[in-house]
């Protein structure tokens, strides 16, 4: 596995790419690339990154996996190509995002739009074997997207975490809540979304909020 990713962040992250664990996760992410289908295109592996470099972060999108269905995941989480239905998910996404700042619902999924604002949207694990989801989860990804998260927590401030479901959630004891700020809710799941978790949460109307208390230009969802 090439580790393709945008300059600031590997600045930031250098020490991790030396490490043995990573070592042997790009090992497995090579053989798995190689022997099965895997997404996103290993090109995109890294593409959240690449499209939000670490200096222009300003709010932060935990997701779990990649979409695992035939070209759908594009390195973002909650992206999808700008050809493709929506999935699921992305659909309440939207859905939440038109009832709380009244944006017509989007035509398409692509989200790098967001990415390019400082919108970084970040899967726990960054690949996944096709139609097998949670194939490449315990193989060392998260401990990577872990320090992301602390290497966001720790060299920034004022940053707005989205976390959004149970998975998301845990991920708030790698954050600073004293320099940052968390919105949590349920996931946008049709599980979680239509038990009445989900719905209501006005995260894209508060994080606009928090931006301009900042100073900082509004995201243009």
């Amino acid at each position: 596995m090439r580790v393709n990713i945008q300059k600031s962040w590997k600045n930031q992250l250098k020490g991790e790419f030396e490490k043995p664990y990573f070592q042997e996760l790009a090992n497995f992410v090579r053989e798995e690339y190689k022997n099965n289908t895997c997404y996103p295109e290993e090109k995109n592996i890294f593409a959240a990154f690449n499209h939000c470099p670490f200096n222009a972060v300003k709010v932060v999108i935990l997701g779990q996996d990649p979409y695992h269905g035939p070209m759908q995941a594009k390195g973002m989480s909650f992206s999808v190509g700008p050809e493709l239905d929506h999935p699921p998910s992305l659909k309440n996404i939207f859905k939440e995002l038109e009832k709380d700042v009244g944006k017509p619902y989007p035509q398409s999924g692509d989200l790098t739009s967001w990415a390019k604002q400082g919108v970084l949207l970040l899967n726990a694990t960054l690949t996944v074997r096709e139609k097998q989801p949670g194939s490449h989860q315990n193989k060392g990804w998260e401990k990577f997207t872990d320090e992301v998260i602390k290497t966001v927590s720790n060299n920034k401030e004022g940053i707005i975490f989205l976390l959004w479901g149970g998975y998301a959630k845990k991920k708030g004891r790698l954050i600073d809540r004293k320099t940052h700020y968390i919105l949590e809710s349920g996931h946008p799941s049709p599980l979680s979304a239509n038990r009445g978790y989900w719905f209501g949460n006005k995260h894209f109307s508060k994080t606009n909020k928090l931006l301009l208390e900042l100073e900082r230009s509004p995201i243009r969802w």
